[in-house]
């Protein structure tokens, strides 16, 4: 509300005291505090001050003035938000001594810019808020507390640079990784994915192909290698119009090449990738293969296998509730191979590994029910063929005579879906590896899809808006790299007890906003804060922190 001078006559002495009016919720109406005591008017005069109402009436005004200002101020056109979650990576890239060797580059190129300064920098933005490239400069790295020192011109020249290298920098990284936290290449993994461009034309580069999202737009390839925690080491990107199929016998190859991993990959793929070409290669060098096989296209001997009761074994949890059953076969089987242009049959040596899983099986047979029911109403209602979709495979449409079509439903199509709705056959090189070590292996396929959908959606990598071949390349090794730190942090640093959506939630919530002389911590409590508060003795939990505690944060060595 207002100060304001008040006056208490008392045994023959007048005392002052500066007054604060504010509305009180208890009485819902103006109450009065004391904001400052001033002693007695004969005590400031006996000081030397002559009329001490009209001084203290001056500081009284002063203040109503101040606070007048503080309700009128107006917004600034700078955020005063500063992100503070990269200071994780922040510390492991400095733990890495990446800068010496970047600095190198420095030293034979004429760059007016800090080269190791832009990697850095690109990396932290793309963990605490991924974006384009214009937004990253002009709304994400001024918010960073470290300033940057370069221009948006010199940020696409910067990635461009980086971009033509970048496999001497992924190799960087991998040395360095293996040097300071180690890496298991006992046994390796392997995948691929794409990433669609949002142009109509393509490029040498950017070529149409199967994108994973469906899309008609142009793609690339991206091939990624994985140590035995799935740790990222190595990339290869490749046109989006090559076939995964080939080129990832060459991406392996290279990868383990210039990495110098010695120890068998293993492809861990599902149905997309398990050609024979693949297969055979694989074996060729050393390597081996574990993949998923639709049950249904089995030759029949093999699908009587599938449907017997003997042999299983039952996997349950605490309260005895079936998760899955599995059992398995070590046998020969036959692959049609291509050699210098000829066709070879091939017999490899190979464990099949078939599961059951209930919970699977009843979202099966409930989303086979549902396209049975699309298909008999649009059967009824003798709907054109166009309209079927996918419920058109259990109709069989018939020409009679050059008349019109007759569609009736395939009952066969339906009993056989049903029949194997919850089956899984995983087939593997491995024939010496225990069945739930198969299972459990697979099943770490979805950290390799992780670090993908890391790139795609924590990282923001795609829909990708950069046009030269170097530059793109440039904006995925900065993906690559933020997805190497987040992993290291939660292997090395966090030993895996928090999922790497938490771990990317922290980095992007923990941020804090300047409020005068301080700053007011705007993150929400979680785990991860609690236990890097404890464990590293910083303010994290703090609400109000201060310039110098933002810098000890900063600077924390983990």
């Amino acid at each position: 509300m207002a100060f304001y001078l008040k006056k208490t006559k008392l045994k023959g002495r007048t005392y002052l005291s500066i007054d604060e009016s504010f509305y009180s919720h208890e009485k819902k109406g103006t109450a009065h505090r004391c904001y400052m005591s001033l002693g007695s008017v004969e005590t400031w005069m006996a000081k030397g001050i002559h009329d001490p109402i009209s001084h203290f009436q001056k500081e009284v005004d002063s203040l109503n003035q101040e606070r007048s200002q503080m309700n009128s101020r107006k917004i600034s056109d700078v955020s005063p938000v500063l992100y503070l979650g990269y200071f994780p990576c922040k510390s492991i890239l400095e733990k890495l001594h990446i800068k010496k060797y970047v600095d190198y580059f420095q030293l034979t190129h004429d760059f007016q810019f800090d080269l190791y300064e832009l990697l850095s920098s690109l990396i932290y933005a793309r963990t605490v808020n991924p974006c384009s490239k214009h937004r990253t400069f002009h709304e994400v790295l001024p918010n960073l507390y470290d300033t940057v020192h370069y221009s948006y011109d010199q940020l696409m020249d910067g990635l461009s640079f980086i971009g033509n290298d970048y496999m001497k920098f992924v190799e960087i990284f991998t040395v360095q990784t293996r040097k300071v936290y180690g890496l298991d290449t006992s046994k390796t993994y392997f995948d691929c994915t794409n990433f669609y461009f949002e142009i109509d034309r393509e490029d040498d580069f950017r070529k149409k192909g199967p994108s994973k999202e469906g899309k008609k737009e142009p793609i690339v390839g991206l091939g990624l290698l994985l140590d035995s925690n799935q740790i990222p080491i190595g990339m290869r990107m490749y046109p989006g119009n090559e076939s995964e199929k080939p080129v990832l016998r060459d991406v392996i190859g290279s990868l383990k090449s210039q990495n110098n991993v010695t120890g068998k990959t293993i492809h861990v793929a599902d149905k997309g990738l398990n050609c024979a070409q693949n297969i055979a290669s694989s074996k060729k060098n050393g390597d081996g293969y574990l993949f998923s096989k639709s049950v249904k296209g089995l030759p029949e001997t093999e699908k009587t296998w599938v449907l017997l009761d003997e042999g299983w074994t039952d996997v349950k949890d605490k309260k005895g509730k079936l998760l899955y059953r599995y059992k398995s076969c070590v046998d020969s089987f036959p692959y049609k191979v291509e050699h210098e242009g000829k066709e070879f049959l091939v017999r490899l040596s190979e464990k099949r590994l078939l599961t059951y899983n209930p919970s699977l099986a009843s979202k099966k047979r409930y989303e086979i029910n549902r396209l049975v029911e699309k298909a008999r109403s649009l059967t009824a209602s003798r709907a054109k063929r166009s309209e079927y979709g996918e419920s058109g495979k259990y109709v069989d449409f018939k020409d009679k005579d050059g008349k019109k079509a007759e569609m009736h439903i395939r009952q066969d199509a339906i009993d056989k879906d049903l029949a194997f709705a919850g089956y899984n056959l995983l087939v593997t090189s491995e024939v010496e590896m225990a069945d739930r070590d198969i299972y459990n292996t697979y099943h770490n396929l979805w950290r390799i899809e992780e670090s993908f959908k890391i790139m795609k959606s924590d990282l923001d990598a795609r829909p990708a808006f950069c046009q030269k071949e170097s530059t793109i390349k440039g904006h995925f090794l900065i993906c690559y790299l933020a997805v190497l730190l987040e992993r290291i942090f939660q292997f090395k640093v966090l030993e895996n007890r928090y999922s790497t959506s938490e771990i990317f939630r922290f980095m992007k919530d923990f941020k804090v906003t300047k409020a005068e002389t301080k700053y007011i911590n705007t993150a929400t409590s979680s785990d991860i804060i609690n236990e890097l508060s404890e464990r590293l003795k910083l303010p994290l939990m703090n609400y109000f922190l201060t310039e110098s505690q933002i810098k000890t944060i900063l600077n924390q060595k983990i």
